[in-house]
Protein backbone atom coordinates (compact mmCIF):
# COMPACT_ATOMS: atom_id res chain seq x y z
CA UNK A 1 0.00 0.00 0.00
CA UNK A 2 1.17 3.49 -0.77
CA UNK A 3 0.26 6.56 1.25
CA UNK A 4 -2.49 8.60 -0.34
CA UNK A 5 -3.35 11.10 2.41
CA UNK A 6 -1.36 14.34 2.28
CA UNK A 7 -0.43 16.74 5.09
CA UNK A 8 -3.39 19.15 4.86
CA UNK A 9 -5.81 16.26 4.36
CA UNK A 10 -4.30 14.54 7.40
CA UNK A 11 -4.75 17.63 9.62
CA UNK A 12 -8.39 18.02 8.52
CA UNK A 13 -9.09 14.34 9.19
CA UNK A 14 -7.61 14.60 12.69
CA UNK A 15 -9.68 17.71 13.50
CA UNK A 16 -12.89 16.20 12.11
CA UNK A 17 -12.26 12.89 13.87
CA UNK A 18 -11.63 14.55 17.23
CA UNK A 19 -14.76 16.67 16.74
CA UNK A 20 -16.89 13.64 15.93
CA UNK A 21 -15.58 11.61 18.86
CA UNK A 22 -16.05 14.63 21.15
CA UNK A 23 -19.63 15.11 19.95
CA UNK A 24 -20.32 11.42 20.54
CA UNK A 25 -19.02 11.68 24.09
CA UNK A 26 -20.88 14.95 24.74
CA UNK A 27 -24.20 13.60 23.44
CA UNK A 28 -23.53 10.14 24.90
CA UNK A 29 -24.03 8.51 21.51
CA UNK A 30 -22.34 5.55 19.87
CA UNK A 31 -22.26 7.58 16.65
CA UNK A 32 -19.09 9.19 17.97
CA UNK A 33 -17.27 5.98 17.12
CA UNK A 34 -17.56 6.94 13.45
CA UNK A 35 -14.97 9.61 14.27
CA UNK A 36 -12.41 6.84 14.61
CA UNK A 37 -12.50 6.32 10.84
CA UNK A 38 -10.98 9.71 9.88
CA UNK A 39 -8.57 9.45 12.83
CA UNK A 40 -7.37 6.03 11.71
CA UNK A 41 -6.95 7.07 8.08
CA UNK A 42 -5.05 10.19 9.22
CA UNK A 43 -2.59 8.28 11.39
CA UNK A 44 -2.07 5.47 8.87
CA UNK A 45 -1.95 8.03 6.01
CA UNK A 46 -3.87 5.65 3.76
CA UNK A 47 -7.55 5.84 2.83
CA UNK A 48 -9.23 2.86 1.17
CA UNK A 49 -11.86 5.12 -0.41
CA UNK A 50 -9.11 7.20 -2.04
CA UNK A 51 -7.58 4.02 -3.44
CA UNK A 52 -10.93 2.91 -4.87
CA UNK A 53 -11.58 6.34 -6.41
CA UNK A 54 -8.01 6.77 -7.65
CA UNK A 55 -7.37 9.88 -5.54
CA UNK A 56 -4.11 10.89 -3.90
CA UNK A 57 -3.62 14.07 -1.83
CA UNK A 58 -0.01 13.22 -0.98
CA UNK A 59 2.02 15.25 -3.50
CA UNK A 60 5.36 13.55 -2.93
CA UNK A 61 3.85 10.09 -3.27
CA UNK A 62 1.83 11.02 -6.36
CA UNK A 63 4.86 12.56 -8.08
CA UNK A 64 7.20 9.71 -7.19
CA UNK A 65 9.47 11.99 -5.10
CA UNK A 66 8.99 9.91 -1.97
CA UNK A 67 12.42 8.31 -1.79
CA UNK A 68 10.77 5.05 -0.71
CA UNK A 69 8.95 6.67 2.22
CA UNK A 70 5.40 6.40 0.86
CA UNK A 71 4.96 2.71 1.59
CA UNK A 72 2.55 2.14 4.47
CA UNK A 73 4.09 -0.24 7.01
CA UNK A 74 2.20 -3.43 7.63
Amino acid sequence: MKRNVGSMDRILRILVGIGMVGAGVFFQSWWGLIGLVPLTTAFVRWCPAYTFLGLNSCRKCADGEDGGKCAVPG
